[in-house]
């Protein structure tokens, strides 16, 4: 991959969806979605949800949205646990899979294509008990503090964010280098975004990405609470994690088997991943 190619302000949205409709059925097709097991088994959970159940505690019933759903694994997860859920993404062709994954598995999940900001202006304003967001979603967005009130906006009153990502650190550490444990990249936010060049993707597939330029910020976990805080969150949770569920730093990770990737050596030098949980005020 190469970075810091200059950007073009509000281009970013169209290089990074041409890119995600590329890797959809890549990742549908590739063994680390689990989309088999998915259909073969009516309890089976995604890898990211089973992490994330003890800290998500009973959401039977709650009316949840997950957003930048992708093609729909996590998001039929949380419906298998009870909620009545929607998704939403900006990738037509993520959604194409999410929504057949859904039919296939006999679950009534609607799946609505939208730019996450504008979620609020289709889904509707306060809405649902539950806003979830995963892995490898915040940081394809420009602006924390726009997307702390979307989140704000969707949930009703005393309703739940609940959202485990990448850790800003991790992501400022430069994964070229197997030497050290090197902050190469932003830590805050910036206006520019890191541009990235690679005709490849996360998953075990030999598909070759065609649009192969995206762009991505970095978020400070400060930046993020304190967004939250301004759009009438309380903060409830945020827990810093030794795991996180790709090999972020090739060569220096091993995999455990329950499918988190772990530094090989001094695991408590580096946060890998975060959890934060935040209420709306009534």
């Amino acid at each position: 991959m190469s970075e810091m190619r200059a950007g073009v302000a509000g281009e970013y949205l169209h290089l990074n969806r041409a890119n995600w409709d590329e890797r959809a059925p890549a990742h549908v097709a590739s063994a680390d979605y689990s989309v088999a097991r998915f259909l073969a088994e009516p309890d089976f959970l995604s890898g990211v949800v089973r992490f994330d159940r003890p800290r998500l505690g009973d959401i039977a019933g709650l009316d949840g949205v997950h957003l930048q759903c992708h093609i729909g694994t996590d998001t039929l997860s949380l419906a298998r646990l009870g909620a009545q859920m929607t998704g939403l993404d900006f990738s037509p062709a993520s959604l194409v899979q999410a929504r057949a994954l859904a039919e296939a598995s006999g679950a009534t999940i609607p799946f609505v294509e939208a730019d996450v900001y504008r979620a609020a202006d289709v889904l509707g304003a306060e809405r649902f008990d539950l806003v979830y967001t995963g892995i490898g979603a915040i940081m394809w967005l420009p602006s924390i503090e726009r997307w702390a009130h979307t989140a704000a906006a969707l949930l009703k009153p005393g309703g739940r964010l609940f959202i485990r990502d990448a850790h800003p650190v991790l992501m400022a550490v430069d994964e070229k280098r197997p030497d050290a444990l090197t902050l190469r990249y932003p830590y805050f936010e910036r206006p520019e975004p890191l541009v990235w060049e690679d005709d490849g993707t996360y998953v075990d597939t030999d598909v070759r990405i065609q649009s192969t330029v995206t762009h991505e910020w970095n978020h400070g976990l400060g930046e993020m609470i304190t967004a939250l805080l301004a759009h009438g969150m309380t903060l409830t949770g945020l827990e810093e994690h030794v795991s996180v569920p790709w090999e972020a730093l090739p060569g220096r990770m091993e995999r455990d088997d329950d499918g988190e990737w772990r530094m090989l050596e001094d695991p408590w030098r580096l946060p890998l991943s975060f959890t934060l949980q935040a209420t709306k005020n009534a």
